[in-house]
């Protein structure tokens, strides 16, 4: 089974999106439905999905959820919920079953170690107890917060967005590249082979300006520790959902039948229990 392990939704009638502010965001600025989704997924051979929050909205995960419970391909939401709140239990507690895991946009917090604050780590070791997963939607400025938040809960299986969003349109290679080979490191971290295209120059890249970095995502982590994802619609500010797809392709064309499987799917199947089992970023043996 093929798998998409990145993509939003929204509708914009029933919330703003904060982050879309900026004439930036006009290709995007409306509203994306499952069906407009659809066609991406069936000429690809995709299966099924993992639908990811985009604003810091508990309206918006329940929402989420709607759409998972249905007939569609979501197969697991990454949702939003206050991890500072004392009533974290019982607001996950009352969520229905579909929830796979948390994100908070950690990017655009003011406080780089925002992961290392008492009341987030104690929200996150309520993930850990409940068997969920916490996406880490970071930027290089936020991989030693995120290096060390993962170090010090190896019971959390932790997921990393978009690579940590390497410099690639300014052509630069570390401090991302070294940081993103110590946290990959640690077992209970994996990684999205995503949002690539937009960290490049978004009219100009092409495939061999990016390969490097994704590469060096498989060589740190190992595929069955990537997982591929479309980051659509956001993805479309650089490329289309095809020429997303054949980049990833392209980035593992060095690789196995059955390592390329698991990026394309058999890594989220686990690491986000899709397969029934409990969720879990480390290696299966």
């Amino acid at each position: 089974m093929r798998l998409d392990a990145h993509h939003h939704l929204w509708d914009l009638t029933r919330r703003d999106q904060p982050w879309m502010a900026g004439p930036w965001a006009a290709p995007i600025r409306r509203n994306y439905a499952p069906a407009d989704l659809a066609p991406h997924l069936a000429a690809h051979d995709i299966a099924g999905t993992v639908l990811v929050q985009s604003s810091s909205s508990a309206e918006e995960t329940a929402e989420l959820l709607a759409v998972a419970a249905g007939d569609g391909p979501v197969r697991g939401v990454v949702g939003w919920a206050d991890l500072t709140a004392a009533a974290l239990p019982d607001a996950l507690a009352a969520l229905p079953a579909g929830l796979v895991g948390l994100r908070h946009q950690v990017q655009d917090e003011p406080d780089p170690d925002w992961l290392g604050r008492p009341d987030v780590r104690r929200g996150l070791r309520t993930l850990a107890a409940r068997g969920l997963v916490y996406d880490l939607l970071v930027t290089p400025r936020e991989l030693p917060a995120a290096h060390a938040v993962a170090r010090a809960l190896p019971e959390l299986s932790f997921v990393l967005d978009h690579a940590a969003k390497p410099p690639i349109a300014g052509g630069r290679w570390q401090p991302w590249a070294d940081a993103l080979t110590e946290l990959a490191r640690l077992p209970n971290v994996s990684c999205k082979l995503s949002g690539l295209v937009t960290e490049a120059d978004w009219s100009a890249w092409r495939p061999p300006q990016l390969l490097p970095y994704a590469r060096h995502v498989l060589a740190a982590f190992g595929p069955d520790r990537v997982m591929f994802g479309s980051d659509w619609p956001v993805c479309t500010l650089a490329a289309s959902y095809a020429e997303v797809v054949a980049l990833a392709e392209a980035a593992t064309d060095h690789l196995t039948g059955p390592e390329r499987a698991a990026v394309f799917g058999g890594t989220a199947l686990r690491v986000y229990g899709l397969d029934g089992r409990p969720a879990t970023g480390r290696p299966a043996r």
